[in-house]
This record gives C-alpha cells, structure tokens and sequence, in this order.
C-alpha cells in the first residue's frame, strides 16, 4: 500500500512567521502573551503553553494587563486592539499573516470611500472579526451559497466583496457568481491566499485517487475543515484527526492508496509521524 502525501500541506508562510516569531520572544526570555490563539493547533498551543506563553482571550483581560510583551496572532485583529495596546503602553509583536493584513487595508480604504462591505467567510471566525474591525460602515458576513443568494441587495449600494484567506476557493467563485447575475454595483477582491488555493487543489487532485485521505489539523482551524470537506466530496473514506491518537483507520480491504494532507497550522513532525504510523501499521 502506498501513502501520498499531498503535493502542498501543512505549515503556510503566515503561520509558520506567527509560530517562529513566538519561540524567538521565548528565547528572549520576556514575558509573553498571545491575543488569542497564536494558531489554531492544540499540540503547537499546547507547547507553548509549556514554555511559559499565555493566551488573552478578550478584551477585558487585555485592559486589566499592566505589563509583558503581546503577540498579536496569525489571524490578526481589530483597528481597537492596537490602539487599547498602545494607550497600555504595551510592547506589540504583530505577527499578523501579511495577506490578512492586507484585506484590513482593503476593507478600510472601501468602507471609508462609502462600500457596504461583504466578507465571504465564516461568522465568529477571529480573521473574520478581525476584518470587520476595520470596516468604517456596514459590513456583511456572509458563509454559505445559501445565504449569498437569500442576500437582499440594493441597486443604489456599491458593495466591495473580499474573502476569508482560508475560504473554499471554489465556494467563493460560486457566491461571485449570484451576486454578479443579479447586476449589483460591486467590486470583487480574491482574498483567498495562494497557500489556501494551492493546498485545496493538491488535496483534491489527491483524494480522486486514493482510496482514503487522512487530513490532519485542528478542530479550530477553518483551512483544515475546508479540506475535509473537498476531501469527502472525492473519497468517501475521508478522516479528519488532530492527532496521532485520533487515528482509527477502517481501510477498504482493496486499499492501494492512501493520501494525507494537512492544515496550514499542521506542525510538520505530527504529519510524518501520520505517514510513518500507516505505513507501519496498515
């Protein structure tokens, strides 16, 4: 039997600045805090935790901290956080992705200029909520082809649509679709990051093939669910793991291929310690 690994997985170029830029303050020897989860992986959080690296989970808390250096996370923030950080006069690492970043820019100069902005995304995501925080007027969320064709628009709006990095590509082109056959006053920017595109078409290039996939990340993380997704879509003997520890294999006795793929918060030790176990024990 043969184990693949997807042609792009695990770690993107966002996540692994955001995760090196923590354990360089660690080897500083300061006293660290991450607003919010640096990454959505709990084996990487889990380790940093260890090393003394503390998370703040809202606002209130970052209001009642007096001194200590904070992190801001991959999936970057609102405009309001920087500016609570700097009246605290907190020292501020922004290790915010610089593709987030960039919708933040985007959002910003649009809203001012009067765009009601649409962000195709999940709702409650903290890169969603980070984007909204920069939006100067009406901002809309919207998550499904569902609900992007339930949208009431109005013909006198001018609407500029921008996408969660780590949104299903293909979903993203589908909600475009609906609202440019409705004729609206809109301005489309693909947000979605070339790691994001890259990793979804290598993992469903893959699953076409194989007679399972194994896709590995956090329950947290928005990448790796949409990859299970696409995944399941070509393999019916699709499993989503966060560890070694989840992985309870039922392969079809034919089995020829088995694929792994894995999250852009995926540590690359816990992916070959995956491909090892299979081949080992299957």
């Amino acid at each position: 039997m043969e184990v693949r690994l997807a042609e792009c997985a695990g770690f993107c170029f966002g996540v692994k600045r955001a995760v090196d830029t923590v354990y360089e303050q660690i080897k500083m020897g300061k006293t660290i805090y991450t607003y919010g989860l640096i990454v959505h992986n709990d084996e990487v959080v889990k380790d940093l935790t260890e090393k003394g690296v503390r998370v703040i989970e809202t606002k209130e808390e970052l209001l009642d901290l007096k001194e200590g250096s904070v992190i801001i996370r991959a999936h970057g923030v609102a405009e309001e956080i920087y500016r609570i950080l700097e009246e605290r006069n907190l020292e501020v690492i922004d290790a915010t992705c610089p593709f987030v970043k960039r919708i933040h820019k985007i959002v910003e100069k649009a809203s001012m200029e009067g765009e009601h902005i649409i962000i195709i995304g999940n709702a409650g995501h903290p890169e969603v909520e980070g984007i909204m925080g920069w939006c100067k007027g009406p901002v809309t969320v919207l998550e499904s082809i569902e609900k992007a064709e339930n949208f009431a628009g109005d013909s006198c709006v001018r609407y500029c649509v921008v996408a969660q990095t780590t949104f299903n590509y293909n979903k993203f082109h589908s909600m475009v679709e609906i609202f440019k056959k409705r004729m609206y006053n809109i301005s489309v920017v693909n947000t979605i990051c070339n790691a994001t595109e890259d990793r979804q078409r290598a993992a469903k290039a893959l699953a076409t093939e194989a007679d399972a996939m194994i896709v590995i990340g956090g329950k947290h993380s928005s990448n790796t669910q949409k990859l299970y997704e696409i995944c399941s879509e070509e393999c019916a003997n699709t499993y989503f793991i966060q560890t070694l520890d989840d992985l309870h294999l039922e392969l079809p006795k034919a089995a020829r291929l088995v694929g792994v793929t894995a999250g852009a918060s995926t540590p690359n030790k816990l992916i070959e310690e995956v491909q090892n176990y299979v081949r080992v024990n299957f």
